[in-house]
């Protein structure tokens, strides 16, 4: 009889193998054994590992949101409504959604696109954002946005014919796209974001792009990332003009991850949804294929483990929406608990209310100091010689460049690593800080960076920033050519 296992790395999945994702990663995974070894009473230059790589608020000590958790608490134990610490509107919401659940508790299965109460609303919450028209039925919550946008991508796994369906992608991206296009068998279609211009995208690369992978593939979709991640650049109302140009030029299938809408730090941008936008073009452009993504996980909420997103498709085709919701069914609904605070996000307290003035403070407060967080890295990384950063006005994180000298490159080859992993590595074995290398995230060739997320409190991040600026000058001098 033969024992050997039925699954093994030559005859499972072969998209998996060539799957890369930074959560492990080499760099992530030698800093948690570090950590082991740590407790475990071995010496290392530094007491702690510092994780400064994943956007993760309230793992990085952001406090959560009081008007979240009160009624995330009486949804789960109803008999709290009976207590007065709780302010009336915070009973209203809890009330309203214990109501709209089978049984009246929130250990109930949904809907498998969501709860009919929090679609709405999040409908409404679209709507006053964008001034334009949205409908409960083009909705679907999720167990985070990340859910969402693999199971919008999933629509796009047959091609009608030899050639794989194409996804255009942006470099730097979120490897989220990357992995899903690998293991779904499809083409990755690569574009570069101008580093020389704030991150800018040029409508002239998208087609650079597009013209050089037809040859190998189908092109379907363009992923758009508004704010950006990892680059933090915030996209002008003319530049999503230009893109949804193309998208219709192109006949693609726009998937707008914005999950960073509330991370914007410069008074003078503003976010723009690209509905909003693509409403407001009129036909032709208005015809376009859409679909556009929210997360609690980001933004001032912070709110990752509760695994709540939505996803608002916009002139989906309704024999492709039936096909979406037998889809969604099969996963049998997403987290009530996430749906109870996407429910919060969509429907926060008027200035009528008791619970306002608390909210408005504390969703500022986590805004303001996003912002000076983001300047403090910005100005901090670049004053050493051999790294540059552009300015960070939205989202979570720096990607600052490394200018790596030959004999850097030298070393890296030689361990058979790529250089600015080498330098990451590097970095979390002289003083402990763990950041994720650029070659996770794509960049162009010759061109090395590190993501860094500022999330940390500033007391924190000062800290983190002084190590690295300390090993940066040490590297340098070290490997100097």
């Amino acid at each position: 009889m033969d024992l050997s296992p039925l699954l093994n790395a030559d005859n499972i999945n072969q998209n998996l193998r060539h799957m890369e994702f930074p959560w492990p990663s080499l760099v992530v995974s030698r800093g948690n054994e570090i950590e082991k070894e740590i407790k475990m009473g071995r010496k290392y230059p530094f007491k702690e590992v510092i994780h400064a790589h994943a956007g993760d608020p309230q793992g990085m000590g952001q406090k959560p949101v009081t008007f979240f958790q009160q009624i995330v608490s009486l949804c789960i134990n109803p008999s709290l409504l009976q207590s007065e610490f709780f302010p009336s509107d915070v009973k209203e919401r809890a009330m309203a959604i214990l109501e709209n659940c089978r049984g009246n508790s929130i250990g109930s299965y949904t809907d498998c696109t969501g709860m009919k109460l929090v679609r709405q609303q999040v409908a409404k919450f679209i709507q006053s954002r964008d001034g334009v028209p949205a409908s409960y039925e083009d909705i679907f919550l999720s167990s985070g946005a990340t859910d969402a946008l693999r199971i919008v991508l999933y629509l796009f796994i047959n091609s009608t014919r030899d050639k794989p369906p194409g996804v255009m992608v942006p470099i730097p991206q979120y490897p989220l796209f990357s992995s899903t296009v690998t293991e779904y068998g499809m083409y990755q279609i690569s574009y570069y974001l101008d580093e020389e211009k704030q991150w800018a995208l040029d409508v002239s690369e998208l087609r650079r792009a597009v013209s050089e992978a037809k040859p190998y593939c189908e092109p379907k979709v363009l992923v758009i990332i508004n704010p950006g991640n990892p680059s933090g650049f915030v996209m002008s109302r003319d530049d999503i003009e230009n893109i949804i140009k193309f998208a219709y030029e192109e006949n693609l299938f726009i998937l707008a991850d914005e999950v960073y809408q509330y991370n914007v730090y410069d008074p003078d941008l503003k976010f723009y949804s690209f509905k909003k936008i693509l409403t407001e073009m009129g036909p032709p452009y208005s015809t376009i294929e859409l679909s556009s993504f929210m997360s609690a996980s980001k933004g001032y909420m912070g709110e990752c483990g509760a695994r709540s997103g939505y996803c608002e498709i916009v002139n989906l085709d309704n024999q492709v929406k039936e096909m979406l919701v037998k889809l969604l069914s099969g996963r049998m609904c997403p987290s009530l608990l996430g749906q109870v605070i996407m429910y919060c996000i969509t429907n926060p307290p008027q200035s009528d209310e008791p619970s306002h003035d608390l909210f408005e403070k504390e969703k500022n407060s986590i805004l303001q100091s996003l912002k000076e967080r983001a300047e403090f890295c910005y100005k901090k990384f670049n004053s050493v010689e051999g790294l540059s950063c552009n300015k960070v006005v939205g989202a979570m994180y720096v990607y600052p460049r490394i200018y790596l000298s030959q004999k850097a490159l030298k070393k890296a080859s030689e361990l058979d690593l790529r250089p600015d992993e080498f330098y990451a590595l590097e970095m979390l074995l002289d003083c402990g800080v763990c950041i994720i290398p650029g070659c996770l995230f794509g960049q162009r060739p010759q061109t090395y960076h590190f993501r860094l997320t500022f999330l940390p409190q500033m007391d924190k991040l000062k800290i983190i920033v002084e190590r690295i600026l300390k090993f940066h000058v040490k590297f340098i001098n070290e490997y100097r050519d």
